[in-house]
């Protein structure tokens, strides 16, 4: 299966994973309180800065395809969120907390997901964070990176974005999306499902 999210929407479930896992009590958020953990400065790579505008184009797009959805309860006036994303992939907690640590800091090595992962999980040694990243690599939802030179440890990049290429660069490998066509795609698959609904509302209305 493969995935074409882009930046904001990643960053938005990755959000809704991460508090899901490391403050259930205060799960599902509201929008103001997504665009707060969007716009986090600790644990995020890149650090952003959205309005409701972009997280709520975000929220839209995802709910659309099921990976997000709308909670309402009686006893709250205001909507909240939740994410529908590790449901949908059968993730268990120990992946559901690498992803979401992948899809908020970008690429890892093991060690450093293990330890930055811990307010969502806690992993008992190495062993069973590498464990965890071969079981996502099988599934095609991460992917090993080319090891850095003088690096011990191989860093592991998630693949929510479209395949990655390897871009060699003067002191570094350099993860770079390789989503353009794919967006595209379905960008225009998007306005041809829109077009076919607009022609039968106006059909249903004539």
């Amino acid at each position: 299966m493969e995935f074409f999210f882009n930046p904001d929407e990643l960053r938005v479930l990755g959000c809704l994973i991460e508090k899901r896992l490391s403050t259930p009590n205060q799960y599902p958020l509201s929008e103001k309180g997504l665009i707060a953990a969007c716009n986090q400065s600790s644990n995020r790579d890149p650090v952003v800065n959205y309005d409701q505008s972009i997280v709520s184009g975000a929220l839209k797009n995802t709910r659309i395809q099921g990976y997000s959805l709308l909670v309402t309860s009686a006893d709250s006036r205001v909507p909240k969120f939740k994410e529908n994303l590790c449901e949908k992939l059968g993730l268990s907690t120990p992946k559901a907390a690498v992803l979401a640590e992948l899809l908020l800091r970008g690429p890892q090595t093991p060690g450093e997901l293990r330890q930055r992962s811990s307010r969502m999980y806690e992993f008992n040694d190495l062993q069973e964070v590498e464990n965890t990243l071969q079981a996502m690599v099988e599934k095609e939802l991460v992917v090993q990176l080319p090891r850095q030179p003088g690096k011990r440890e191989a860093r592991y990049a998630h693949l929510l974005a479209g395949p990655v290429e390897f871009v060699e660069g003067e002191s570094e490998t350099v993860v770079a999306p390789a989503t353009t066509h794919a967006l595209e795609e379905r960008v225009a698959a998007l306005e041809s499902q829109l077009a076919e609904v607009l022609e039968r509302l106006a059909r249903l209305e004539g």
